[in-house]
């Protein structure tokens, strides 16, 4: 399998270094790190972050609090969509989408893909379609939904997997890639975990969203990210503890998984050895790091893949 990592438009909250911890000025930076899978099965996209019809039809589609407040960089050759063309390929062999959950910056670009099937944590279905708060009639964006009859929900209960309970394969993929619960910052929240030949590597999505509050000895997160993670969390105790699982993971195998998470751009940019504000493929639309291309590595370097635990 090879893993070619997207970052499928940028968002800028209010907050400035107060949120990302490096930008100067009024507004911050985070990535919405998606992951685009070459397999056996076809073309697999991780997350999608916001697609070619929110980049068109914003007001029609996402919250005004939300536009307001994060203000996405609307730029169409960063969709999911452009940034396949790039790398070679027909967005009509996206087979799979897998996602850690249904915010509108992680599944605006399912409308993209409308031959593809959409795989997720059953409650995190239930939750969107519930829609029972005022943040999650914001967070959660129906009109991004038209590939709805494609969803395949899987329901609680799966394999262990490095610890942590509940890890569904996802149907058609070969035990390659595994949806592991992380719940807390949404009641059906996942990660998702790709075997290649360098190891594991997991999108932990929304779990953490600065790559200090992975930090071993004294993890800590900017002040503007804390809040916002508190703001739209679903619960606060598996939200913590996922936090604290998480880094145990990379303490104890960090030489058999690569952690990431959707919204960091240190990270990105680490694992990656470009600058987040660039398409995947350059200007020239061929080529792109996978991870069977020599590349910077987030923590020490993968071994062999070991099996499922």
């Amino acid at each position: 399998m090879r893993i070619h990592h997207l970052n499928c438009i940028s968002t800028c909250p209010i907050g400035g270094a107060l949120m990302d911890g490096q930008t100067l000025g009024l507004r911050g930076r985070l990535t919405c790190h998606c992951l685009l899978l070459e397999t056996d099965s076809g073309l697999v996209l991780v997350d999608t972050g916001l697609g070619l019809l929110d980049v068109s039809m914003a007001r029609k589609r996402l919250s005004r609090f939300f536009l307001f407040l994060v203000r996405p960089e609307f730029r169409a050759e960063m969709t999911a969509h452009r940034q396949i063309q790039r790398l070679g390929f027909r967005p009509e062999d996206v087979r799979h989408i897998v996602l850690t959950h249904l915010d509108f910056d992680h599944a605006g670009g399912l409308d993209d893909f409308p031959g593809a099937e959409v795989h997720l944590l059953a409650d995190e279905r239930d939750a969107a379609l519930a829609r029972r708060t005022l943040l999650d009639r914001m967070r959660y964006r129906p009109a991004q939904w038209s590939t709805q009859p494609s969803w395949i929900a899987y329901p609680s209960g799966g394999e262990r997997w490095f610890g942590f309970e509940g890890a569904r394969a996802v149907g058609g993929l070969k035990d390659e890639v595994l949806l592991v619960p992380l719940i807390g910052h949404t009641l059906g929240h996942a990660g998702v975990a790709v075997r290649s030949e360098g190891g594991w590597l997991l999108l932990a999505g929304d779990a953490y969203f600065y790559h200090r509050e992975m930090d071993l000895a004294r993890p800590r997160c900017t002040p503007g990210l804390r809040f916002y993670q508190v703001m739209m969390e679903k619960d606060r105790g598996a939200r913590l503890e996922n936090q604290r699982r998480l880094r145990a993971l990379r303490e104890e195998h960090g030489d058999e998984v690569t952690l990431v998470c959707s919204h960091d751009v240190v990270e990105f940019e680490r694992i990656t050895g470009r600058s987040h504000a660039v398409p995947a493929g350059g200007a020239g639309g061929a080529g792109g790091r996978g991870v069977d291309e020599p590349e910077p590595q987030w923590g020490p370097a993968p071994s062999p893949a070991a099996g499922a635990r």
